[in-house]
Formats: C-alpha cells, sequence, structure tokens
C-alpha cells in the first residue's frame, strides 16, 4: 500500500518535534546544574520580551502563509507572485521591529548585553519562511534543516557553557541557531519560485486578513509569554527559572499534537478548497481528536505520574518545586490537544478567524486575571494556575462556538477513554514507593503506569465501544488509514 504525503509529513513532522523536545531534555539537565534556576530565568525573562517584538513581524503567518500557498497550489495559482506580495510586508515588519527593539536594549532592558544578543533571534524571525514550505507540505526540507542546527546548538551548549557567567554564551547558542536555521530555507526557495515583483495592491490584499490572524497571536501572547514578563516583574527570575523549566516538560506530550495539528492544517485547507465532502472531512477530525487524546493523556498523565522521582534526576537540587508545578500545568494537554485540532482542521482552515480570536482572547482574560491575583502570592504556582485556567476558558468557547456548525460532542465521546485511563494511572500508580534505587525505581515506575494505561484502555475500549463512538477494531481500522491512506479523489 503506498503511503499518502500526509502520512509521510506526520513522521517527518513527528520527529522533528520529538527530536526538538529530546534535545531540551538532554540540555536542561546540564543547563539547570550550570546556570542555575537564576540564570535560566534571566534568559527566559529576556527571550519572552524579545518574543513579543517577534509576534509583530510574524503576524500571522503562521496560519495565513501556511492556508494561502496551500490554497494557490489547490486552485494552481502562481505560488510566485502569492510568495513575493506576502514576504515583502514581512520584511518591512521585520526591519521596524528590530529598529524598536534596538532602541529598547539601549534605554530600558533589564539585562542589555543578554536583550543584545537575543536580537540576533529577531532578525531571523524577519527572515523566516517556513510558513512557505509548509503551505506546501514540504515538511522533509525544513525538519532535515532544524535536525542539523539542532545538533550544532546541542554541541555547542557543552562545550562553551561552564557556569553561571555564560548566560550570554547561551544566548548566542540559541539566537545563532535560530538565524542559521532561517537562513538555510533560502537556498532552497529558488527550486519553487522565482522573482516576481509584486504591486502594492497585491500586497495589500494580504495585509488585512494576516492582521486578523495576528491578532489571535496577542491573545496566545499573554498566557505563552506574558505569564513570565509578569512573573519576573511581579516576583523574581528564579520564579520563572522554575515556570520556564516546568513548562519545557509540558511540550513533551503536546510535540505530536502539534506535529499532527502542523501536518493536517494545510491538508484540510486544501481539502477544502477542493469542496470535499463534510462526512469525510468530520471523519477526519474524529480520529485525529482520539489520536491526540491518547498522545496527550499517555504522555502527560504518565510525566504527573512520576514526577516526585523525576525532577530530582532531571533537574537536580533545587528545584523541588517543579514537581508542584507539573501537577497544574500538565492537565492542560487535555485542553490544549482539543483546541489544536479544533483550530488547525476546523476553524482556520473554514477560516473561522474571528470566532478562534474570540476563544484566545477569553483565555488572555482568564489568564490576565489570575496571574494578577495570584502571582504575586504564590509567584510561578500562580502563573501556572493561570495557564491552566486560561486553556480550560480557550476549549469552552471553541466547543460553544462549534456546537452552532457541527456535533462537536461526537468529539468528545471518542476522547473519554483516553482521559479515563490516563486518570486511573495516575491515581493508581503515583503513590507506588519501590524503595530501591532512584533511577532503577523512576524506570520500573514508568513500565508499571504504562501497563495500567494499556490494559485500562484496552478494557475500556472492548466494553465501551460502542458507547464511546470507537472500539479497538474501529481504531486500527480508521485511525491507522488516516495515516496510511490517501483519499482517492
Amino acid at each position: 500500500m503506498k503511503r499518502s504525503r500526509s502520512f509521510t509529513n506526520f513522521i517527518y513532522n513527528s520527529a522533528y518535534h520529538i527530536f526538538a523536545i529530546i534535545i531540551p531534555l538532554i540540555t536542561t539537565p546540564y543547563i539547570s546544574r550550570k546556570l542555575g534556576a537564576g540564570g535560566i530565568g534571566e534568559y527566559s525573562y529576556a527571550y519572552s520580551v524579545a518574543s513579543y517584538f517577534a509576534l509583530f513581524i510574524k503576524l500571522g503567518l503562521a496560519n495565513y502563509g501556511n492556508r494561502t500557498i496551500a490554497f494557490a497550489r489547490g486552485k494552481g495559482k502562481d505560488l510566485s507572485k502569492e510568495f513575493w506580495s506576502i514576504y515583502l510586508f514581512q520584511l518591512l515588519m521585520g526591519i521596524v521591529a528590530n529598529a524598536i527593539y534596538l532602541v529598547y536594549c539601549l534605554t530600558v532592558a533589564s539585562s542589555p548585553e543578554i536583550s543584545l544578543l537575543i536580537m540576533l533571534y529577531l532578525i531571523s524571525v524577519g527572515i523566516d519562511i517556513t510558513w512557505f514550505f509548509w503551505g506546501l507540505e514540504n515538511f522533509k526540507l525544513t525538519v532535515t534543516r532544524d535536525f542539523i542546527i539542532k545538533i550544532l546548538t546541542t554541541v555547542c551548549i557543552f562545550v562553551f557553557i561552564r557556569d553561571a557567567n555564560d548566560v550570554w554564551k547561551y544566548a548566542i547558542i540559541l539566537s545563532g541557531g535560530s538565524f542559521f536555521s532561517q537562513a538555510l530555507l533560502w537556498t532552497s526557495l529558488k527550486r519553487y519560485i522565482h522573482w516576481s515583483k509584486p504591486t502594492w495592491g497585491e500586497i495589500r490584499q494580504h495585509i488585512k486578513p494576516n492582521l486578523v490572524l495576528f491578532v489571535p497571536s496577542i491573545a496566545v501572547s499573554f498566557y505563552k509569554i506574558m505569564d513570565k514578563i509578569m512573573l519576573g516583574a511581579m516576583s523574581s527570575t528564579v520564579e520563572v527559572g522554575f515556570y520556564q523549566s516546568s513548562e519545557r516538560v509540558l511540550q513533551v506530550p503536546m510535540a505530536l499534537v502539534t506535529s499532527l495539528g502542523t501536518v493536517m492544517q494545510p491538508r484540510m485547507s486544501n481539502l477544502i478548497s477542493k469542496d470535499t465532502g463534510k462526512d469525510y472531512l468530520a471523519s477526519v477530525m474524529s480520529k485525529s481528536v482520539a489520536l491526540a487524546l491518547f498522545l496527550s493523556t499517555s504522555l502527560g498523565f504518565g510525566i504527573m505520574t512520576v514526577s516526585k522521582e523525576f525532577v530530582p534526576i532531571f533537574y537536580g537540587q533545587g528545584f523541588e518545586k517543579c514537581t508542584t508545578l507539573f501537577l497544574i500545568l500538565l492537565p492542560s494537554c487535555m485542553f490544549l490537544s482539543f483546541t489544536n485540532v479544533f483550530k488547525s482542521q476546523y476553524m482556520v482552515p473554514n477560516k473561522l478567524d474571528k470566532e478562534y480570536t474570540i476563544a484566545l482572547f477569553t483565555g488572555a482574560a482568564v489568564n490576565l486575571l489570575f496571574n494578577s491575583l495570584l502571582i504575586p502570592r504564590i509567584a510561578s504556582i500562580g502563573a501556572a494556575w493561570g495557564t491552566l485556567f486560561a486553556e480550560i476558558s480557550v476549549t469552552i468557547v471553541i466547543t460553544v462556538i462549534m456546537s452552532r456548525k457541527v456535533d462537536v460532542w461526537r468529539y468528545y465521546k471518542s476522547a473519554l477513554p483516553f482521559i479515563i485511563s490516563g486518570l486511573i494511572m495516575f491515581f493508581t500508580c503515583r503513590r507506588i514507593d519501590l524503595q530501591i534505587g532512584i533511577i532503577s525505581g523512576l524506570l520500573i515506575k514508568i513500565i508499571i503506569s504504562a501497563v495500567v494505561y494499556l490494559i485500562s484502555l484496552v478494557v475500556l475500549l472492548t466494553m465501551g465501544g460502542n458507547w464511546f463512538g470507537f472500539n479497538l477494531k474501529e481504531l486500527y481500522g480508521q485511525i491507522i488509514p488516516l495515516i496510511l491512506r490517501r483519499k482517492k479523489n
């Protein structure tokens, strides 16, 4: 059976996301011991501020550029004209944002040296054309590039980072890696397009819809970036270090979920442009929800289950607070999974940008409220609660919006066995104390937890398959073809 492009892209993108998570898992124990929570917090705070400037360069390109190229490809439009009319506006925004950021670094930045070094990251955002290759569903190129760069940056971290005074080296390594990663893409661009000077009218037509999708980015930034800035301003950079270290682990269960959404968004956009039947589109999304919940609940609840043993091994002494932060942050994986699938496979492809923006601003308001109330009292723990409540509120609003157009409850129904299995694993195995070596105890506890999860899932899918909407046979016969087979046109 010939494998579909979606499957190949899923493998490439999943491999990259896993690799992108594995690398920090390898480097974090080293960095946490060399730079400490204070050094990590200093870099994270400066990077968070720079990320706000990056938002004004990226605008809504991750979604808009991706979607526009996918639609243009589906309708046989001139890709060169589409690309240059979009990118030249991005380039202009990059020049303006970098100029303003330079003024910030020289005047009010709390760590001017670190902030200036991170400017190389901002320059890389200005030349980032990943959205073009995603729209073409060419994930092999972007993944191969990032594999090479991340390996090189990892080697540099272990070679050059020696103590708490090396925060500036850490900033150079990460920012430089980002710059070279984006620069490499331009060497491959000429194979797909040629120079085509756009008119101002052609550029202008992309500005408004791009800005519409930029508004959600601002909303997301409140509980993806602003929480660290508020934490550093209202508490300390040490607390930022605890929060950043814990949040990084949250990315582990979300790696494959994010990969699934990245791959399926241009695919769904392309299918919609070809007027594919609604039943087929709904079927694809239903299978994606089940797959996303399997990934997020097994890994998310699994990490929570072994967090007591994991934290001292992974971070070393002084990071005990991360155990509590895990228990607050990781449940948000479930809500992030729903949001990611609904957004990437329904809302963005169907151009429900306004509705998606409403959901994100609701989350931003909730996050800002709880951060303001809780961070002054309980620091990083308050920021974690703010993030969890924000993700819950976004999922609720998206559910209400989608329920007016589709049978959204079918997706929650098919997700229940995965959520229940995760809860059974957590409450059954959390208190297991094997009283043996800490590393061997962690490994055995992971195995026990995985067995409990899988047994619970098999029982639920076997005995309650009709009620949940999926059983083992259907999972094999439907989800696997989602990855392995291309729909015949």
